[in-house]
């Protein structure tokens, strides 16, 4: 019975650092969070299933891998270079301090400054690749967070003896 709470416990905490790293660069978050789910499978309080955790874990490598190519796969399409996808992870991590708006401006705002810094005369061209760069960016958070709130979802009905594929 304890040993069940301090799994469910665990779980829990796992997948909100998940969910937490969905926004944080520093942190992986679909895989944090299916950590969460893997530990809550040995509370005898879920009914998470080995099928789930198999599903689970296929969906979290299919959106980590196209979290880390869908940036590069927008911003090559779009004429972008690699100083644009530093400049979006910088700006993510000053926009961390003003809240959801530096969340969401700052990528754009890093991407166009990295641009800027390769290449200052086409300005145009450096706000197209920024916001190739943002896009992609966002697509693959996005992924992220909506693979999380799945898992969380599983582990939460999994309490309520709800019925998981």
């Amino acid at each position: 019975m304890v040993l069940d709470i301090i799994y469910s416990t665990l779980g829990a905490l796992f997948l909100i650092a998940g969910f937490a790293g969905c926004i944080l660069p520093i942190i992986p978050g679909p895989p944090i969070a299916l950590i969460g789910l893997i530990i809550a499978y040995f509370s005898s309080f879920s009914i998470i299933t080995g099928n789930t955790l198999i599903y689970s874990t296929i969906a979290v490598v299919v959106v980590t891998v196209l979290d880390l190519v869908a940036p590069l796969i927008f911003t090559k399409r779009f004429g972008g270079t690699k100083y644009g996808l530093y400049g979006a992870t910088a700006g993510l991590v000053v926009g961390l301090f003003f809240g959801p708006f530096g969340v969401i401006l700052g990528p754009l705002i890093g991407a166009f400054a990295g641009e800027l810094y390769k290449d200052m005369r086409d300005k145009r061209k450096a706000f197209r690749s920024a916001w190739a760069s943002f896009a992609g960016f966002m697509f693959g958070t996005g992924l992220k967070l909506i693979t999380v709130g799945v898992l969380i979802w599983i582990y939460v009905a999994s309490f309520f003896n709800s019925v998981i594929p």
